[in-house]
């Protein structure tokens, strides 16, 4: 797993086991899973379909909960907190990437980028928004709606409503799934600017070696259980591995 950070986490899963079902038809999707994700860091979860990849990120994010174990964000357990605790951490700490763009149609690029920090009642950082909006290339596309954007660059929107709000950890599903490689490519070299430029923390799922190579470390997952790790990884590297989990 990434080294053990000297501060506080970003993010840290200790014990977590995740079943879903009961009895016979239990099926366990984590197994005793302990990780944590340093901040100013990227990493990426790989491993084969049904290895836990996509669970330990949503029990990260507070998106499910653990059937045992904890998750904290920074010094925060989420099993501590109520739903609507929970519904705030997720509004006011944290960002989010997923495959599909998650976009609002009848909204224009800005409005959809800045939307959760208006969601939260708070004010807008103008200059911090431009200064997103023109790292990924939109400054002259900031009036258009989805529609009439490409599919880069709706995910770019996405990345940069993601940052918008300087959240504490960003988690990205599949992000570039939904991509050309030369597309998926510029989004991912974004992503790794962001946390070398602005130190965010982020946390992608992804089956692609080529973009976990964008990442500091690699966790793989097999069975609901993290069984290797590489860090500064290459594709080859990455690929390698896979290979030897099946994945």
């Amino acid at each position: 797993m990434p080294p053990r950070p000297l501060t506080p986490p970003a993010a840290c899963v200790r014990s977590a086991v995740k079943r879903y079902g009961t009895g016979d038809t239990a099926v366990t999707a984590l197994d005793d899973v302990t990780v944590w994700f340093p901040a100013g860091s990227f990493t990426a979860i790989m491993g084969p379909s049904g290895s836990g990849k996509s669970t330990l990120m949503h029990v990260a994010a507070g998106l499910d909960g653990l059937t045992a174990g904890e998750v904290f964000i920074g010094v925060d357990e989420l099993g501590a907190m109520s739903d609507n605790e929970l519904t705030r951490l997720r509004r006011d700490r944290l960002g989010f990437v997923f495959q599909a763009f998650n976009l609002v149609p009848t909204l224009s690029a800005y409005e959809n980028i800045t939307l959760p920090i208006r969601l939260a009642g708070r004010r807008i950082d103008t200059a911090w928004v431009d200064e997103l909006v023109g790292m990924v290339g939109l400054t002259d596309r900031v009036e258009h709606r989805p529609s009439e954007l490409s599919g880069g660059q709706q995910q770019r929107v996405a990345v940069a409503r993601a940052l918008a709000s300087r959240p504490e950890i960003v988690f990205a599903d599949e992000p570039t799934g939904n991509l050309d490689s030369r597309t998926g490519s510029e989004i991912l070299a974004f992503m790794r600017r962001a946390v070398r430029e602005m130190h965010q923390t982020i946390v992608m799922v992804t089956h692609d070696p080529v973009a976990a190579s964008h990442a500091d470390h690699v966790l793989f997952l097999a069975d609901g259980r993290i069984v290797d790790q590489i860090d500064d990884p290459d594709p080859e590297r990455v690929l390698d591995r896979m290979k030897q989990f099946g994945a």
